[in-house]
């Protein structure tokens, strides 16, 4: 129910928010699946390549880190519409012939077009959709960058082929475009629904372990500030950053070079990771909304994960297809889906009137996580130990992870 007894939140919100969390990285997928291309083209390294997405993702965790505060104060439909602008001006830039410096300075605005679509986002969940479906569609719109990465992959690498990849980015422009309309008409017709008061009269959320606000047992508000729940989750945040966009930027690179993929078949391998990505979220989402706690479900997540960095390791050792196609498979049942349970836990724990500092601090941990993967990866492929020495790297830092989610399963037991 609403204030005012206006409509309940529709489809039309939810493709608003995939799109927000999205359309930024649309930039780093789309060239990560026209690597070789853009490689060549612009007479770069692969780890001068993997600079463009530390740039991103330094960018977009500088903003999270510092726009949070003010994100709690803007309103919901400057954030959506500043997103989209954002995201269209580094696809525009990205389409002009202008070297590797203008490249730069577009992936660098594309992060920024990141610093707080999961502020944002988290808001619009927690003041305009009912408790009851709160943490389900937070999996649906945290899919939002699988699906990202699956548009981006399977599509870069067809475009390219007729009009080149900076052809590509220019009319990605147009996704852009459409969902800032879409933005704009949508929230303007979904008004706020029952606030905490409210949902505590109501009782708890069908589906939810925990109390009337869809908390969990094992978490607790943060009276002010941040709290160690927060700073603990942006610490795995962090680390598992590393390992995704490590391999997230390179497993097309690592298709064509090292298994001798063609340029749109090592597209595909990102295609098919970011597809399982959007049903592993909604999945994961699922899971979490059934009372399972944050650290048992890390654990199992970061065990997958180093299952997929082995599978990684032995496809390059053997050359043998199917073991990267398993490796493709693990990572995106994984690795991509533990941005859902970190954000599922502060819809739980977190007030709406600091979710969007709190949304920040958490996400600038995942995205310091993505700055440091990929020049991490480049460096060590571009060494002797190549690729190989790469995997051993995420298979470690996933290790680490899952120590970690122990750690966490027995702290919020006690």
């Amino acid at each position: 129910m609403t204030r005012g007894g206006g409509p309940q939140a529709g489809p039309g919100l939810l493709v608003v928010l995939v799109g927000a969390i999205g359309i930024g990285p649309v930039l780093t997928y789309g060239l990560s699946a026209t690597s070789e291309l853009v490689i060549s083209d612009l007479g770069i390294t692969a780890a001068q390549f993997g600079l463009l997405a530390t740039v991103c993702f330094a960018c977009a965790a500088v903003g999270n880190a510092t726009l949070g505060r003010l994100a709690d104060r803007a309103s919901d439909m400057a954030l959506m519409c500043t997103i989209f602008l954002l995201a269209a001006a580094a696809l525009g830039l990205a389409g002009v012939p202008g070297g590797y410096v203008l490249l730069v300075i577009a992936f660098g605005l594309s992060g920024v077009a990141q610093s707080f679509t999961n502020g944002v986002t988290n808001r619009i969940l927690v003041q305009r959709v009912t408790a009851a479906r709160r943490i389900r569609w937070a999996g649906i719109k945290q899919s939002g960058v699988q699906a990202s990465q699956l548009v981006a992959s399977l599509s870069f690498p067809v475009l390219a082929v007729w009009v080149g990849w900076r052809g590509a980015s220019l009319v990605s422009i147009l996704l852009a475009a459409a969902l800032l309309v879409l933005t704009w008409r949508v929230l303007r017709a979904t008004p706020v629904v029952v606030d905490a008061c409210e949902d505590a009269d109501s009782g708890p959320a069908p589906g939810d372990a925990g109390d009337a606000h869809g908390r969990s047992a094992e978490t607790t508000p943060a009276p002010s500030g941040h709290g160690s729940m927060v700073w603990a989750l942006a610490g795995l945040g962090f680390l598992t950053g590393v390992g995704v966009q490590a391999t997230n930027v390179y497993v097309p690179l690592f298709a064509v070079r090292e298994l001798g993929f063609s340029l749109v078949l090592g597209g595909a391998t990102a295609a098919v990771a970011g597809a399982i990505g959007v049903t592993a979220r909604i999945g994961w989402a699922h899971v979490m909304s059934r009372g399972v706690p944050a650290g048992t479900l890390l654990v199992a997540l970061a065990g997958t994960a180093l299952t997929g960095a082995g599978a990684f390791f032995a496809a390059g050792a053997t050359g043998w297809s199917p073991l990267l196609w398993l490796a493709v498979a693990l990572h995106g049942a994984s690795a991509l889906g533990v941005s859902v349970v970190l954000m599922g836990t502060l819809l739980r724990s977190i007030p709406a009137e600091s979710m969007a500092s709190s949304s920040g601090v958490v996400t600038a941990g995942m995205f310091g996580g993505f700055t440091l993967g990929p020049v991490m990866m480049g460096l060590l492929i571009s060494g002797p130990g190549g690729f190989q020495l790469g995997w051993v790297a995420v298979g470690g830092i996933y290790m680490v992870c899952a120590v970690l989610g122990l750690a966490l399963r027995r702290r919020t037991r006690s």
